[in-house]
């Protein structure tokens, strides 16, 4: 797809890092794709990248069985990167020799550049560059043709360069914070060597999406099930942009939400944008299909079911449908293809299953080359309002999984109270943007107080608030003690039902950031 674009190719290795490389490419305005590098020749040279990196991976390029690239990718004339892994990778290939590291060396590390070249040119020879280290294996003798252009005292090729082709290798990780110049690294490599322009924005896409969901949906009708996030919110936009009054949303209201959801929703679909919105109230039939249960799985399976038994009565009103949209993202599409293979199922999954197949109806997946980033930038562009795109994610089995015993309609209501709180104090504090999620959890322990005069013998309240880049790893956040002590004071105060408030300090791993 996206023919028209300048593209790199990032072959993936298994780093933990591989899908941040692809962000700090894209956000210098270059398109790229991470793919397996089970690549034949044929398939690269038919993606027809401006460039390629290697990236990070745990293995040792001494291993049995460690994953390969052909050795072609450095005949093909087009300007390679090799990471960590990827430097390795290349010196063993090209004739070098690589032997475990006396030390593995993890952490920071400065790098004397030696020679202003790749993706070194922004820097001058003898200057002192802060890098990441993450590396058990180092390279002992660099492969014939190659010079050294970065060196530090365990590292004495940190950074190597081919002497006539346009092939660089980096020990360190320039993806990540911790390294200072990264991005003027990727931006030399992008810009200098790949003599890419930087074509890949948020407006092109639209335009270049609105083309294709054309010619794809044709004169067809697309059916949307709208659940209030980012994805599909953003998802709906675009196809709404695209075929008008030919998309078709529907937004089940399964008693699980946040206060206030459905409203918002539905002003913000309706009253502002004029999207055909069909909204279900189905509250009573999830909570009496859920009453008991207390198992997490099984709550997330019932809500799952149940969901696409709504979804799908709703939807066979609309005869004429031919296409489901999801708000499929490009980190899904990568899970299924990555080197370490698909990855085990933590929790359930809540895309509407198996939807397509059993309506007959075709996947329409308009923002499956995005990263999360890249679709708040798309919603701003769309017109989204702020509030909406700054928001955290939430999980597609709603509060069920924050009551944490069986779910009743009180329990829920005193969740969503205490939650409401926690949101307001968030963001009257400024601190909305700096987390990935911030809430409040139910949990099934009840302990003595006193208020006034009065003993109580009511609920514990959990907060979690946490700060990631992805959601894959997370830490607790450090909030300041004045913002949790107002939230402790209020949830107590205003919430009939709560007289203890305690917060979260479980960072994930080895914690899940959601309690079920």
């Amino acid at each position: 797809m996206h023919a028209a674009h300048e593209k790199i190719l990032i072959l993936d290795f298994g780093s933990q890092y591989t899908q941040l490389i692809a962000r700090r490419v894209r956000e210098l305005g270059v398109y790229c794709e991470i793919h397996p590098p089970t690549l034949t020749i044929a398939e690269i040279k038919a993606f027809a990248p401006k460039g390629i990196v290697l990236s990070g991976g745990p293995a040792s390029v001494e291993s049995p069985g460690a994953p390969m690239v052909t050795p072609e990718v450095f005949e093909l004339g087009v300007p390679v990167l090799g990471i960590c892994y990827g430097l390795q990778l290349l010196s063993k290939l090209l004739g070098g020799r690589v032997d475990k590291s006396a030390h593995r060396e993890f952490g920071p590390a400065n790098v004397e550049v030696v020679a202003s070249r790749g993706p070194f040119a922004a820097f001058g020879r003898g200057t002192s560059l802060k890098v990441w280290m993450s590396h058990g294996d180092r390279v002992e003798q660099l492969p014939p043709h190659f010079v050294p252009i970065g060196t530090t005292p365990s590292a004495p090729f940190a950074a190597a360069a081919h002497e006539h082709k346009p092939i660089y290798g980096l020990q360190f990780h320039p993806e990540v914070v911790h390294t200072a110049q990264g991005r003027e690294m990727l931006q030399s490599f992008l810009f200098t060597d790949c003599r890419c322009k930087g074509d890949w924005t948020m407006k092109s896409f639209i335009d270049e999406s609105i083309t294709e969901i054309r010619a794809k949906v044709g004169e067809g009708r697309v059916i949307c099930g709208l659940s209030g996030g980012v994805d599909s919110s953003v998802a709906a936009l675009l196809l709404h942009r695209a075929i008008g009054d030919r998309l078709q949303c529907i937004f089940v209201d399964n008693g699980l939400l946040r206060q206030g959801e459905r409203e918002q929703v539905e002003a913000l679909f309706v009253g502002r944008f004029h999207v055909p919105l069909k909204t279900i109230d189905a509250r009573e039939r999830f909570l009496s299909k859920l009453a008991g249960v207390t198992d997490p799985e099984t709550k997330r399976k019932t809500i799952g079911y149940e969901f696409i038994a709504v979804f799908e009565e709703a939807a066979r009103q609309f005869t004429d449908a031919k296409f489901l949209a999801q708000g499929t993202l490009y980190p899904d599409v990568i899970e299924s293809v990555s080197v370490k293979g698909p990855s085990a199922t933590i929790k359930s999954h809540h895309n509407v299953g198996g939807l397509p197949e059993k309506m007959n109806l075709k996947l329409v997946e308009p923002l499956r080359e995005l990263f999360k980033d890249e679709v708040r930038a798309l919603g701003r562009e769309l017109g989204m309002p702020d509030e909406m795109i700054s928001r955290h994610p939430f999980p597609g089995p709603g509060l069920a999984i924050r009551v944490i015993s069986d779910i009743t309609h009180e329990r829920l209501e005193v969740l969503r109270k205490a939650d409401v709180i926690v949101q307001q104090e968030i963001a009257k504090a400024g601190l909305m943007k700096e987390l990935w999620q911030a809430f409040a959890v139910l949990l099934p322990v009840q302990s003595l107080g006193e208020m006034g005069d009065e003993r109580t013998y009511e609920n514990t309240c959990a907060v979690r608030a946490v700060t990631s880049v992805d959601g894959m790893t997370a830490d607790w956040a450090r909030l300041p003690y004045d913002v949790l002590g107002i939230i402790s004071t209020r949830i107590i105060n205003e919430v009939r039902g709560i007289n203890r408030v305690v917060y979260d300090i479980s960072s994930k791993p080895p914690a899940t950031i959601e309690w079920e």
